[in-house]
């Protein structure tokens, strides 16, 4: 994106290029500075991008244009914590929601409330305009949720907040810093983020240029291409993963019912994982290794995946997983156990490391969600 932008304008009257990602691209852009931060928690790396990146939002005056390009992973890769709250009361605070099962609306309210750079206070720092592209790994495409919306209005509260660690896990679980700070914002001792008619956000606009549609088009044609017929499943793949994989299995075979000849069937959407094992995963192996138990309801030959579109799947390697109708065959002469074992254990990427089926893609450097992608032979 960075590259993109920067080719687009010539070089022309810039002053400045500053770039954040979990890793430092090969070809920069000229005078580009760049910042290597993690994701999904951020640490210290992502406290001085976030430094940097609002110390330029300070230095844009109102002859100039702050163009900001946001992606999936935003919210970790670019943290700076709101006063009185350090960067390990964010750490814990973001561990336990994910291992909660926190979906990313919720856990991006939590952020905003917690941080001096999200939820619009970005572009409030700027004294000119401001331009955000985003490509949207959220589902609905919701700008104030990519990267937790720096440089747009933010509709949710500190109440929310507060209500969300109460749902995921209850108060006790997260820093007292961190309670504190959000119950005092809840009574209105502290100020809320920019909300729509704010004036500091008045010069900053925003467009989503490319999200989950732009994979599954993309899928699509790629499918149709090797002959088969495409289905889409419209509604956005969101919930448990081990649940939206039999959802996504019950879909496919309802489709199945209709069509003769090879089929694909695409969704694409955001899952989570409530963790309770010890093992090692993430929601697209978890999703896939759940899929390897009810495919053989499909009656042909099939095969199916769950990839993100990032290439990083959870604390791991691979991109996702892929299983097939020979899977539990497999796993079962290998000696290896049932993917229910590895589900309670949460350790999908040894289940799929032990039979070679993991997908590693390597970063993409681009984020639109997972895709999940469902092939079936002749019936």
């Amino acid at each position: 994106m960075l590259r993109a932008a920067v080719e687009a304008t010539g070089g022309v009257h810039v002053r400045a290029v500053l770039g954040v990602s979990p890793h430092e691209p090969a070809d920069l852009p000229p005078r580009a500075r760049w910042f290597v931060a993690a994701h999904p928690v951020p640490d210290a790396r992502s406290v001085a991008a976030g430094r940097a990146v609002l110390d330029l939002a300070a230095h844009v005056g109102p002859g100039d244009v702050l163009v900001v390009l946001v992606s999936g992973g935003a919210s970790a890769l670019m943290a700076l914590p709101a006063e009185g709250i350090s960067l390990e009361d964010k750490q814990r605070t973001s561990e336990r929601l994910l291992k909660e099962g926190a979906e990313i609306h919720a856990l991006n309210i939590v952020r905003k409330h917690l941080s001096a750079i999200k939820g619009g206070q970005l572009a409030a720092r700027a004294g000119g305009a401001v331009l955000t592209l985003a490509v949207s790994d959220v589902v609905g495409d919701d700008l104030s949720v990519i990267g937790s919306g720096p440089t747009v209005p933010d509709g949710s509260t500190f109440r929310n907040a507060v209500e969300i660690l109460d749902h995921y896990g209850g108060r006790a679980s997260y820093p007292p810093t961190v309670v504190a700070r959000l119950a005092r914002g809840a009574a209105g001792d502290l100020p809320e983020t920019p909300k729509a008619g704010d004036r500091r956000l008045a010069r900053s606009t925003a467009s989503v240029i490319g999200g989950a549609r732009t994979a599954v088009e993309g899928a699509r044609a790629e499918a149709i291409a090797r002959g088969y017929a495409v289905h889409v499943i419209e509604t956005p793949v969101l919930g448990e993963a081990r649940v939206a994989a039999s959802e996504l299995v019950e879909a496919a075979w309802r489709v199945r019912s209709s069509h003769v000849g090879p089929l694909c069937v695409l969704a694409a959407g955001e899952t989570t994982v409530r963790v309770s094992g010890t093992g090692k995963g993430g929601r697209n192996q978890e999703c896939a290794l759940a899929m390897a138990r009810d495919i053989h309801r499909l009656g042909a030959v099939t095969v199916a995946a769950s990839v993100g579109t990032d290439g990083v799947d959870g604390p791991t390697d691979a991109a996702g997983a892929m299983v097939d109708t020979t899977t539990l065959t497999r796993a079962d002469a290998t000696g290896i156990g049932t993917p229910e074992l590895f589900l309670d254990d949460n350790n999908s990427y040894a289940f799929f490391a032990s039979l070679g089926d993991l997908i590693r893609t390597g970063p993409t450097n681009t984020n639109v969600g997972d895709l999940q992608i469902i092939l079936m032979g002749n019936a």
